[in-house]
C-alpha cells in the first residue's frame, strides 16, 4: 500500500471516532426482547376482591373465579382452597378438579391430574410400575 492510502484510511478512522464521540447518544428506552413480546396483564393485586366487588374475579386474566379471603383463586387447582374456600389439602396431596388426591397412589390421578391407569394399580405415580 502507498503511504497516502494508509494516511487517508487513518484520517477517515480518526474522523469517524471523533464524530461519534462528539454527538451525544439519543435517549433510548430499552426493553428486553422477552418483555417486548409479552402482552403485560395487570398485576395480581388488581384482582383483590377484598376492596373491590367479587365480580373482579370474573374478568379475563383473573387467577380464578372465586373470591376467598380477599383474593381471587381457582378452587379446581388451588392447594389452599381446594373445592371451596379454606379447604386445604394435606401434605403430599394435590388439588385435582376440586378434590385433594395423592398423585403417587390414586388410580384416577396417577402422577398427574386426570391420568387414569387402565387396568393396573398406580404405584409411585406410575401405571405398570414393576414392584
Amino acid at each position: 500500500m502507498r503511504k497516502s492510502t494508509v494516511f487517508l484510511m487513518a484520517l477517515a478512522l480518526a474522523l469517524a471516532t471523533a464524530t461519534a464521540a462528539a454527538t451525544p447518544p439519543a435517549a433510548v428506552v430499552r426493553r428486553s426482547r422477552f418483555l417486548a413480546n409479552v402482552n403485560l396483564s395487570p398485576p395480581l393485586s388488581y384482582y383483590d376482591c377484598m376492596r373491590k366487588p367479587p365480580s373482579v374475579c370474573l374478568e379475563p386474566g383473573s387467577p380464578g373465579a372465586t373470591c376467598c379471603k380477599g383474593t381471587c383463586v381457582n378452587t379446581d387447582s388451588s392447594f389452599a382452597h381446594c373445592g371451596n374456600c379454606n379447604k386445604a389439602c394435606k401434605y403430599g396431596q394435590t388439588c385435582c378438579g376440586g378434590h385433594c388426591v395423592d398423585l403417587l397412589n390414586d388410580g384416577n390421578n396417577c402422577g398427574n391430574c386426570f391420568v387414569q391407569c387402565p387396568k393396573t394399580k398406580c404405584n409411585f405415580g406410575l401405571c405398570d410400575y414393576a414392584v
